[in-house]
């Protein structure tokens, strides 16, 4: 029997949020201009993020397709995704992770807080290798506006914005350098970069690992919330293209 509203109307599934995958989101909307495509995958230029859009029922005809868009030996980024790369894959890093959204943040501009530009790369390269705070590539800081807290001329701390699904733009690579810590330096930046995504009519959110104790502490006193828990995955494609030749020999 059709219990539905509409008998003989099929039911409609669920319509996607942006943040259940944000980079396919991002990819095939405001971050077009960056994507690189694959039958169904695409992925950031890689001097961009590491960052890899799988659909959202990737199969081995996806991974195939992520094989000859990474190139053999080549090393990609997924998140939030239970199905695993084929086995001759080469996971090298696995991690849980969070998803955080604004619940009310207090963003507000900062007085102190300058935008970053291309001159400023090396630096900003500089200030990510010894904070570990995430993937920083050279172009990177095309993906969004980023904020940089100067002392003395050098920069000392920074944050930025970097995926960006519709209506929604992601904070990334908030670090400081270790001698100026207990500062409150990116606070102020997590809430002057939230300030100007706020002013676009945008929602700000953010990943971290789940590990990171300390700076999810800071996001909830911020305000934001947990949305989800999701795992972070790094995989090198396999040396040889044999899934792609498998496919063409049929």
């Amino acid at each position: 029997m059709n219990t539905s509203p509409n008998p003989g109307v099929p039911q409609q599934a669920r319509t996607p949020h942006p943040l259940d995958n944000p980079a396919l989101a991002s990819l095939t909307g405001p971050h077009a201009h960056f994507a690189e495509r694959r039958g169904r995958l695409l992925r950031y230029s890689p001097d961009v993020s590491p960052w890899l859009a799988l659909p959202d029922d990737p199969g081995a005809e996806d991974w195939a397709d992520a094989v000859a868009l990474a190139g053999p030996g080549g090393s990609v980024t997924v998140a939030g995704f239970e199905v695993p790369p084929p086995d001759d894959w080469d996971v090298h890093f696995r991690a849980d992770g969070v998803q955080y959204v604004d619940a009310g943040l207090a963003a507000v501009p900062d007085e102190e807080a300058v935008r970053l530009t291309a001159a400023d790369v090396p630096e900003m390269l500089d200030l990510v290798e010894r904070t570990k705070p995430g993937p920083f590539l050279p172009r990177t800081i095309e993906m969004g506006t980023y904020l940089g807290i100067r002392r003395e001329g050098a920069l000392v701390a920074m944050a930025g914005e970097r995926m960006h699904p519709p209506g929604w733009t992601e904070i990334s690579a908030v670090c400081t350098a270790p001698e100026f810590r207990g500062q409150g330096l990116a606070a102020r930046l997590i809430l002057a970069v939230a300030a100007g995504i706020r002013e676009r009519g945008e929602t700000p959110f953010l990943h971290a690992a789940a590990e990171n104790t300390g700076a999810l502490r800071l996001y909830d006193k911020l305000g934001f919330e947990l949305r989800r828990n999701l795992t972070f995955l790094g995989a090198r494609v396999p040396a040889v293209e044999q899934r792609q030749s498998e496919r063409v020999g049929g």
